[in-house]
């Protein structure tokens, strides 16, 4: 039939339908303009960073349910699962949440009010899903500090005033407002921390800026009485909590000391901390309600826990006997950092879980814990039970873990980080609950081992984060070659030592059978480059010290994982043997008699060579080329052959590995200082970030310079190759990441985040990049769209820059694969540069197959016995009788009547109409095979013969006509000749020759002109087929030699 597009080449390829969009459309996708290439996924790394407390709810009588606020949305974990993570909640509050409270089923989250003006509100959460919004007047500005929520009321405390709601239909009660002292210099009149005490029915506690306690009546609005403080200069109320003993309530306030005060009778009972010379405040109270825990056997009631955000200590009170300190839980939580102020410590929140013998503790360090007290024998301490954690400052490096020999750890599935907290870890982007810290010992034996815990336990205060922990890491390295995995050695003695100072070596021979460290790092200010077991998640053996005592600046592992090497701030590089620890080498190397006679011969050897091809001597003397400056990157190339080094001095060094020698340098002094390298080893290029702003890409096989990327305003903070080498992402601390193009040398991609960009790391698989921000502790993952769309390499403008939404712990408006695939991009205003020509060739030396389907050409082949087996078996059978409901075909016939608009078509004329249908499908392609023949171009019926299908091809081919003005059979072998010299669809000539030759195999004997024709193709065919098995044994052997263990 005739085509139904009207003006549809047939030789012509077929064009891709674009969506229309109109004017209104096109300016709405500008307003939501996004990255093109970069879609936001979710936030790693997130448990407890704000100062929000935590809160429980029992769940049954089997597990407790804790909930944690994570900035604007919550996550809830189960204790019986060992704290793993259930719901995350969604939609995400319009503002950071100040204030959580679960009740019953449900979790009321308070947000807003931080910024003057601002909106405030109160969300209900059931299963990590919002059912219901409280009603908030008007008036309230401030953000709400704690909920409480008993009986039939649902209380709000902010600074001035306390919102009231009907728990039973989230109806707005009353509100609250305190009077203001007249003596009172502060603004806020309460100091945000209330209480309920089960006696005190329709009553509620609110603590003051002045040191007092209020006593109102919600349902009339009263207040009813006021506990005076102690003294004028006590301070406001920091924490109340009501005591297991009915009518008794736990004060605490700012000058450290904490009261025992019936609240019926307005007595003090106990007074504690009143001496101490610590005069830190109490944040945090908790009673312990399973009976047991004091006295001198354990077996007596009345323990109180405290705690506050000074430091990670919780102080643990037997109540009987006028109250003594029982114990001390040291560094429960990371204290704050006494010098940098990085890392935020302390502790937010304790509570005993009802009737259990569990205390939960989370810090401002982004730490979860539960904690046991063993009862026989009892303990007055607790021991950890589980525990769920981050990064408690911002993240300095990230890096992808690369597949180890076996495959075992592909896929892009673990990503390693290390922060400003001085700990590594490492995530699992399948499952939360696989990531962990790498262990660096046990640091509280340490601690006291160095005397750095004090005895006192009233008067002392617990080490910092400094005292227990190595430097902070700033450079890494990973390697899983020799990683032994949980089997692997440690070797049973300390972590971290120097082998440089151990006489007679190690024992390396358990080791080499069981696997040995796969990271290094290097710290700040430290001349130790460290170890890691990845497969142990712990701390290794050995400290590489660098050779001139000065602080690591870079580090690398080779390829094979056996050798550690190590950049100092004064140039000099050292390798170490990770199995033994021994040292091996050094660039340059320090030479030896021996050495130096034995490279005096091989340059005497080389001196002669020389002469005689006219080559070039060495430039380079022996043990010369050291840099003048720190070391800042650091590659071996794929056969552990060649050390690439860069540094501040703007060299980039080549050195010899057997030999420690320099081969050649790249010189950019004085223009530039190179400020840190990636090496992407499938295409051997080696990138390097400089003071001037650019990145410049080398390749280390001809050591030429072939791109130089310009357009970061700020100093680049980290970058990294794409995973298949075609992109270079960096991001700089104008907030911006960029994505350039290598091929073209085009800044394709830019986005700027809300805060400046630290480190990021392209996975190995290249779904997803990880980025991570100057503002916060988590890991943010953005999604590649590219996998599932195309992106345009056209140069992009500084004006072109968009703003992107980063990622959300909960990943509320981010992306998965799935959405990313079928997001609908609108097109563009601005169209792309010209798309490159198709060509059939890229080169005359590569042979190209065709992109029609295998099961395509392969169908045409065995058409024939498909046909066969698919024949039935025997002719089908009418049916005896159809069922009473239908209507028999003879009866429908008969009912049926025609159209009356349509005309009956005689037996002529459907005659005339199919002899016109297959006269054109023959005249189409005989035309094209007579076109081509006198063009001597036969690639229009190449492409048709390739869009027909299988059986279609077969009509064709047998319809070939030997007869009449041209010789269609000749034609046809001179269009194979000619497609097999075009070296392209190499399969789909065989095909159709074989196919060919089966059809027309007896009149090829009788034609003269066929014969002559089929020698040609078949003089061709041999000299492709030979080229061909010649290409492919060379690769093959490449291939081979590459995987072969000796090299």
């Amino acid at each position: 039939m005739p085509s139904a597009v009207p003006g549809h080449d047939i030789s012509g390829p077929l064009t891709k339908r674009q969506k229309l969009t109109d004017g209104n459309e096109a300016s709405n996708a500008k307003q939501r303009a996004t990255s093109r290439i970069f879609a936001p996924f979710r936030t790693l790394g997130l448990v407890s960073p704000t100062e929000v407390p935590f809160t429980s709810v029992p769940l049954g009588k089997t597990t407790f349910q804790i909930t944690t606020s994570v900035g604007r949305s919550l996550q809830t974990y189960d204790l019986r699962r060992g704290l793993n993570l259930v719901f995350l909640s969604r939609p995400q509050t319009p503002a950071t949440i100040t204030a959580t409270r679960a009740w019953k089923d449900r979790v009321f989250a308070a947000w807003g009010g931080q910024a003057t003006g601002s909106i405030v509100g109160v969300w209900v959460f059931k299963r990590g899903k919002k059912i219901e919004e409280l009603d908030v007047s008007d008036g309230v500005s401030e953000s709400i500090k704690q909920i409480v929520v008993f009986g039939s009321w649902i209380v709000g405390c902010c600074s001035t005033r306390v919102e009231v709601w009907k728990s039973a239909t989230y109806e707005h009660y009353t509100t609250i407002t305190p009077t203001r002292l007249a003596k009172s210099i502060s603004e806020h009149t309460l100091s945000g921390v209330i209480s309920h005490l089960p006696t005190f029915l329709n009553k509620i506690l609110l603590g003051r800026q002045d040191g007092g306690v209020d006593i109102w009546n919600l349902s009339t609005g009263k207040l009813i009485y006021t506990i005076t403080p102690p003294s004028a200069d006590c301070g406001p109320v920091t924490a109340l909590e009501a005591t297991p003993v009915l009518g008794l309530l736990a004060i605490a306030r700012s000058d450290g000391s904490i009261i025992i005060q019936d609240a019926r009778a307005d007595l003090e009972i106990l007074r504690l901390n009143a001496k101490s010379s610590r005069r830190v405040p109490v944040t945090s109270i908790s009673f312990r309600t399973d009976g047991l825990g004091a006295g001198d056997d354990g077996r007596a009631t009345g323990v109180m826990a405290t705690a506050n955000k000074e430091d990670g200590d919780v102080t643990l009170w037997d109540l009987n006997q006028r109250g003594r300190i029982m114990g001390v839980l040291r560094g429960a939580h990371n204290p704050p950092s006494s010098t940098s102020g990085v890392v935020v410590g302390g502790i937010s929140r304790i509570e005993f879980l009802a009737g259990q013998p569990v205390l939960i503790s989370s810090g401002l360090d982004n730490a979860l814990r539960s904690w046991i007290f063993d009862e026989t024998p009892s303990s007055p301490v607790p021991r950890i039970l589980h525990s769920r954690s981050g990064h408690a400052a911002p993240v300095t490096r990230l890096d992808f873990l690369p597949t180890d020999a076996d495959g075992a750890d592909a896929g892009g599935k673990w990503l390693l980080s290390a922060g400003r907290d001085q700990s590594l870890w490492g995530w699992s982007l399948r499952r939360d609950g696989q990531s962990t810290e790498l262990s660096q010992g046990n640091l509280r034996r340490k601690a006291k081992k160095l005397g750095l815990v004090g005895r006192d336990l009233t008067t002392e205060r617990s080490t910092t984060l400094e005292d227990l922990k190595a430097p902070e890491i700033t450079c890494l390295a990973c390697s899983l070659n020799r990683d032994g995995g949980m089997g692997a050695s440690t070797g049973g003695g300390a972590v971290w030592t120097n082998m440089a100072n151990k006489k007679g070596g190690a024992d390396a021979s358990e080791s080499g059978a069981t696997g040995w460290e796969s990271v290094v790092t290097g710290h700040r200010g430290d001349k130790y480059a460290r170890t890691w077991f990845w497969g142990r998640k712990k701390a290794g053996r050995w400290a590489f010290e660098t050779g001139d005592g000065t602080e690591v600046k870079s580090v690398t592992i080779s390829p094979c994982g056996t050798f550690a090497l190590v950049g100092s701030a004064r140039g000099g590089i050292d390798m170490f043997n990770l199995q033994s620890g021994i040292h091996r080498q050094r660039f340059p190397s320090k030479l030896t008699p021996g050495q130096a006679k034995r490279l005096k011969m091989m340059q005497a050897d080389r001196e002669t060579a020389a002469t005689g091809v006219g080559e070039k001597l060495p430039k380079f003397g022996l043990g010369e080329g050291k840099h003048t400056r720190a070391v800042t990157g650091l590659i071996v190339d794929g056969l552990n052959r060649t050390v690439i080094s860069c540094g501040l001095d703007g060299k980039i060094k080549f050195w010899d590995t057997l030999t420690g020698c320099l081969q050649d340098q790249i010189d950019w002094y004085p223009m530039t200082a190179i400020t840190a390298s990636r090496y992407h080893r499938q295409s051997d290029l080696i990138a390097v970030s400089c003071d001037d702003l650019s990145i410049r890409v080398v390749d280390i096989e001809t050591k030429k310079l072939v791109r130089e990327l310009w357009g970061c305003l700020g100093q680049i903070s980290d970058f990294c190759f794409s995973n298949d080498g075609r992109w270079i992402v960096a991001a700089s601390v104008d907030s911006v990441i960029r994505v350039w193009d290598l091929p073209t040398g085009n800044l394709i991609d830019a986005m700027q985040v809300d805060s400046t960009c630290t480190a990021l790391a392209f996975s190995n698989t290249g779904e997803f990049l990880a980025t991570s921000h100057a503002d916060g502790v988590g890991i943010n993952i953005w999604n590649n769209r590219t996998l599932f769309t195309h992106v345009p390499t056209r140069q992009i403008g500084e004006d072109e820059i968009v703003r992107a939404i980063g990622p959300t712990a909960s990943g509320e408006g981010g992306q998965n694969l799935i959405d990313a695939a079928f997001e609908h991009d609108v097109i563009e205003n601005i169209m792309p540069d010209a798309a490159a020509s198709s060509m059939d060739q890229l080169s005359r030396d590569i042979v190209t197959l065709s992109i029609v389907p295998k099961s395509r050409w392969q169908t045409l082949i065995h058409l024939d016995v498909i046909r066969q087996r698919n024949k039935p078996k025997e002719p089908p059978k009418a049916p005896d009788k159809a069922p009473f409901f239908l209507t028999s075909l003879g009866n429908a016939q008969q009912t049926s009547k025609p159209h009356p608009e349509e005309t009956p078509i005689t037996a002529a004329e459907r005659s005339r109409v199919s002899k016109m249908d297959r006269g054109d499908t023959e005249r189409r392609f005989t035309t094209l095979l007579r076109i081509c023949a006198d063009k001597g171009d036969y690639r229009a019926l190449v492409e048709y013969l390739k869009s027909l299908s299988p059986s279609a091809a077969d009509i064709e081919i047998r319809s070939l006509n030997p007869q009449g003005t041209s010789n269609e059979l000749v034609g046809f072998v001179a269009a194979l000749t000619y497609r097999l010299k075009q070296k392209a669809d190499y399969e789909l000539v065989q095909a159709w020759m074989s196919v060919f030759l089966k059809i027309h195999c007896e009149t090829v004997a009788q034609d003269a002109d066929l014969v002559k024709a089929l020698k040609e193709w078949r003089t061709e065919q041999a000299k492709e087929a030979k080229r061909l098995g010649a290409l492919v044994g060379y690769c093959g052997g490449v291939v081979g030699f590459l995987r072969s263990g000796r090299t």
